[in-house]
């Protein structure tokens, strides 16, 4: 990362995610550039996400990142089932802004995700899926102790044809111990 880039990363804030964000994530979750990388599709109204991300959900950890006045990207930790034998597992889901991707803004929105998980939450164990053909996205989750799990193949449509996809996974480093 050159120095213009990640003094862009210092300018951010990151904060919890809140309900009336949920129309600035919704564009943010739309736009080019960064609805590629996940399973949203272009060209849907804001509305049309606005009931689910103005959801509260006590089990998740959902972030956002602005700059200025404006949010350039966000990152959570989902519960990915309901049922007790997963509440040691979330899903992690990221879209960062394309002006802003490769800035650190990913890196430091994780950071803070993972630390939750590690020391207030309790979580054994962070799950994603990325696009097999998002090196840089690779790159970032293997920098930061993820690992290949399994590959789904023609896992979605992008851009006309099908792509495969990681399962990527990150344990606990050092699981907690009762204090003596």
């Amino acid at each position: 990362m050159d120095a213009a880039h990640r003094a862009d990363a210092t300018r951010i804030t990151i904060r919890a995610q809140e309900p009336q964000d949920a129309a600035a994530l919704s564009a943010l979750m739309g736009s080019q550039g960064t609805f590629e990388g996940t399973l949203q599709l272009p060209d849907m109204p804001v509305a049309s996400r606005l009931e689910y991300l103005q959801k509260v959900d006590p089990h998740s950890c959902l972030l956002v990142a602005e700059a200025g006045t404006g949010v350039i990207g966000a990152a959570g930790l989902h519960l990915p089932h309901r049922g007790l034998r997963r509440a040691h597992a979330r899903t992690l889901g990221i879209g960062i802004a394309a002006e802003w991707q490769g800035r650190g803004v990913g890196r430091q929105l994780i950071a803070r995700l993972l630390d939750w998980a590690d020391n207030w939450a309790g979580i054994l164990r962070v799950e994603l899926t990325v696009h097999a053909d998002n090196d840089r996205a690779i790159a970032l989750y293997r920098g930061m102790g993820f690992v290949e799990e399994g590959r789904h193949r023609a896992y979605a449509l992008k851009n006309g044809r099908y792509v495969d996809a990681f399962f990527m996974a990150r344990l606990h480093p050092r699981q907690p111990l009762v204090a003596a």
